[in-house]
């Protein structure tokens, strides 16, 4: 039995190996954690080196200067590739030194002592068992073998009790030196290993990474520094913006005279397009367009590139009046079909688009130098306030044409080369110039309500058709009239190229662009305009009344002629006409020569016999002319109509 005073002690060393116990496993919780997040160093440093050469593989859009941080990065990628193996030598060190020592004073210690206190205490039981059973013995002799048993029992259980006490002291006592050495010893190890770490990390990069780190950082003090320059720009330039006046920003501010460039021959911005949603409702859309080359590019929000919406070469570009709204454009294509209707946000972007337009669909971009023959092709601009002796001065050798005057007798012979003249002794000064002799199509749709419309030109439509059916010649050209005027001789072709420049003259200045599209039918006895739409004839010409007719020699679309009328006795007129056409004008001045030619020979049956020799015939008995045309112009393909004559 233990004497009250050593129970009291025994209680202070268990209470003392208690704490020990609960404190030890929150140390083990603490070492473990810093040994789970050496672990964790060591993967992170692998997925950081391998995160550091996949920025190579990253295909940035913007990957200026990247080569200099590719290469950067791949060395920081083998530092942190060493830097990994001391992490990993170090997290190998720390489970030997600090989590090892600890978890063995935890399991064989303090275990060793909890399990002598469980035995000390079975021990003190079965004592106290045995002395209750001891003192229960009868007085009688008789039962002196089971009194001697009993004894025997107590002795051993007070031997039993003793040992287990002594085994249990013993250990609460060594346990006061062992806490100490189990505390400092995992500390050690912990200490010890990053002292080694550090060693060899500073043995293996302090002399080696110097001049490296020292590279590095001024590359990086560089870039801040540009970076710094470049903010400090953008900063001024916000300023600049704040400050600048308010009709920057207001679209159609300088309507009255804007800035327009007119030789350009590549165009980009945001754009309204007319798109059909039934019978008679429609939509606009705000897309961007591009021209790219001869062709007009469309590339809708969110889109990586844009695609085609319409091929430019040969086509036409025109004003038109749509839904009330300003500044709308319609392309047409070569063959006379209505292409896509535009909407610009200002005057300026709406000039500029239709003189792109223009200026591509001649195909210019194809020259050596394009530029220089947009300017050349809208100098006439420039030239229209001072007359010129000559609109242009011809090689006659290069593309001759036709220059043809009517004779008392009725015969048709070429006229003498005429000298240059003054434009003056053309064209008089101040001469007004009409840009619609044709009346528009909506105005001959009575003829739709049975009634007869009555022609300007003193002819029937049957007349006109039954003529059409006699004539051996029928060629048909698409042609945009750009304006007509008074003339005061036809004895020259320069009186057409005066004509065709004082009318682009003031198209230009007076920032005129809409064109009236008719078809031009040549026959053998006159010109017609009819309307593509309703068939009806605009304006019709005697060809014996057309004097002159010539094509540009720059502008190989361009194409006029001139009109010797009679109005009144004694009192004669002239005037030029002026068509831009899909086809080259040359191909228009030889349809109106071989109809001059045919009406005349058709006065001599010899004369007659001997072209239709040389010109051969289509079926029905017409002459075939420029087997070519019908490829290049598609509206005769579209509208059903042979060119044939």
């Amino acid at each position: 039995m233990c004497a009250p005073q050593t129970r009291s002690l025994l209680s202070v060393f268990e209470e003392d190996a208690g704490t020990l116990t609960e404190y030890t496993n929150q140390l083990l919780q603490a070492m473990q954690r810093v040994y789970g997040a050496q672990n964790e160093m060591c993967l992170a440093t692998q997925q950081l080196s391998k995160q550091l050469l996949a920025y190579e593989k990253q295909h940035f859009a913007l990957g200026k200067g990247d080569e200099e941080v590719i290469s950067t990065l791949h060395y920081f990628s083998k530092v942190v590739d060493e830097l990994n193996v001391l992490h990993s030598e170090l997290a190998k060190q720390l489970a030997d030194t600090m989590i090892l020592p600890i978890v063995q004073f935890r399991e064989k210690d303090l275990t060793e002592v909890s399990t002598l206190k469980d035995l000390f205490g079975l021990a003190s039981t079965e004592h106290d068992v045995s002395m209750a059973k001891y003192s229960r013995l009868p007085k009688r002799k008789e039962n002196e073998k089971h009194k001697a048993e009993v004894a025997k029992e107590v002795a051993n259980a007070r031997r039993k009790q003793h040992l287990s006490s002594l085994q249990y002291y013993c250990a609460l006592n060594a346990l006061q030196y062992r806490k100490r050495v189990a505390m400092m010893e995992p500390m050690l190890g912990y200490t010890r290993g990053q002292i080694n770490f550090f060693k060899k990390g500073a043995e293996m990069f302090s002399k080696r990474l110097d001049s490296f780190l020292t590279s590095v950082s001024d590359m990086v003090q560089s870039i801040q520094g540009e970076l710094d320059a470049e903010t400090e720009k953008m900063r001024i330039s916000q300023q600049d913006l704040i400050s600048v006046n308010e009709s920057v920003y207001t679209p159609d501010s300088d309507v009255t005279s804007p800035a327009i460039n007119r030789n350009l021959i590549q165009k980009a911005g945001y754009l309204n397009l007319r798109n059909k949603t039934g019978l008679v409702t429609t939509t606009w859309e705000r897309l961007y367009f591009f021209t790219q080359g001869g062709n007009l590019m469309c590339q809708p929000r969110g889109a990586v590139a844009g695609g085609l919406i319409q091929d430019l070469d040969n086509c036409s570009v025109m004003a038109v009046d749509c839904e009330d709204r300003r500044y709308c454009f319609q392309i047409t294509t070569p063959t006379g079909k209505t292409g896509i209707t535009l909407q610009a946000e200002s005057r300026k972007e709406y000039e500029e688009w239709i003189c792109a337009i223009n200026n591509i669909s001649r195909q210019i971009y194809l020259t050596d130098n394009p530029e220089a023959a947009a300017i050349k092709l809208n100098q006439t601009a420039l030239q229209a306030v001072t007359p010129i002796t000559s609109f242009a001065k011809k090689h006659e050798a290069h593309h001759p044409s036709q220059n043809v005057k009517n004779t008392d007798n009725g015969k048709t012979t070429p006229s003498e080369s005429a000298g240059i003249q003054d434009s003056t002794q053309l064209i008089a000064l101040g001469t007004p110039i009409q840009f619609d002799i044709v009346l528009p199509a909506t105005e001959f749709l009575d003829q739709n309500r049975g009634g007869r419309r009555a022609n300007p030109f003193g002819e029937s439509e049957d007349s006109s058709k039954d003529e059409e059916e006699d004539s051996l010649l029928q060629q048909m050209f698409i042609v945009r009239f750009l304006g007509s005027m008074a003339v005061q001789s036809d004895n020259t072709s320069e009186v057409i190229y005066e004509a065709m420049r004082q009318v682009l003259a003031a198209r230009a200045i007076h920032n005129i662009f809409r064109m009236t599209e008719s078809h031009l039918m040549v026959t053998s006895k006159n010109l017609r305009l009819i309307d593509p739409q309703t068939q009806v004839t605009r304006a019709s010409f005697e060809l014996a009344t057309v004097t002159q007719f010539a094509a540009h020699q720059d502008n190989k679309r361009l194409i006029g002629f001139v009109v010797h009328l009679s109005e009144t006795p004694g009192e004669e007129s002239m005037s030029a006409y002026v068509f831009e056409s899909n086809t080259e004008g040359e191909k228009i001045c030889y349809a109106i020569s071989l109809g001059k030619e045919i009406a005349e020979a058709q006065k001599d049956p010899e004369a007659l016999a001997q072209l239709m020799k040389s010109v051969p015939f289509t079926n029905d008995g017409k002459f075939v002319l420029l087997n070519d045309q019908s490829e290049e112009d598609g509206a005769t393909h579209e509208e059903g109509e042979e060119s044939e004559a």
